[in-house]
């Protein structure tokens, strides 16, 4: 399925662009997320996911695929599957970023194909919850980059560059809490819901009415 998300950072093009561009800077803002390697172009982590009562980990990998600067446009293929084999997720994002004054605009358009629990929501709601996370992430952003530029140590003399390592093993950091998708659908999923429970409670009653109605 595609989604198509707009969004704006508060935070000047430049700054968000070489953010994007760095995994070890956007995978904590992402909720759930959790980055364990990054080695050139690629990557590799964990998103922790709930729905209630139920529990996923999924492991996954990512890969740039196109990073053009003179249009402000990256392709990302991503990847993974639950843990426990009880479904997969696999995403190519193009997202694209364009100067408006002093904030950044951005278009997400995302091809997304998804197995198991997480696909019962359906097209709608998936859509629905993504742009709730999207905000979520866009947040998360811009408020690093915000306390990115208030730390920024003053300008020092250019050096040679240090040649760049092919693998990083990311440290290890505090332990991320799961994004619960429920929260994020909030009223959408409880009205979906509501029959469902509605039809439980009253076999429920029935059922005890009988239990009832046998003893007597």
């Amino acid at each position: 399925m595609r989604l198509d998300h707009q969004f704006t950072v508060p935070a000047p093009l430049d700054d968000v662009w070489k953010a994007v561009l760095d995994p070890e800077r956007v995978a904590p803002c992402m909720p759930g997320a959790t980055l364990t390697k990054v080695e050139g172009d690629a990557f590799s982590g964990t998103v922790k996911v709930k729905m209630g009562p139920i529990s996923l980990l999924y492991k996954g990998t990512g890969e740039f695929l196109e990073k053009n600067e003179e249009t402000r446009t990256v392709v990302i293929k991503a990847s993974g599957k639950d843990a426990r084999g009880a479904g997969t997720a696999a995403a190519t994002v193009t997202l694209t970023l364009t100067a408006d004054g002093s904030v950044t605009n951005g278009i997400a358009v995302t091809d997304l194909a998804i197995t198991g629990k997480p696909a019962q929501f359906g097209r709608g709601l998936i859509s629905e919850v993504g742009g709730k996370i999207l905000d979520t992430f866009v947040v998360n952003l811009s408020e690093k980059l915000a306390a990115d530029s208030d730390s920024e140590p003053p300008p020092v003399p250019e050096a040679p560059p240090a040649p760049k390592p092919q693998l990083r093993a990311v440290p290890p950091v505090a332990e991320t809490e799961a994004i619960d998708l429920l929260d994020y659908a909030g009223a959408s999923v409880l009205k979906r819901l509501t029959p469902i429970l509605v039809a439980t409670a009253a076999l429920l009653v029935a059922f005890v009415t009988i239990r009832l109605l046998r003893r007597h």
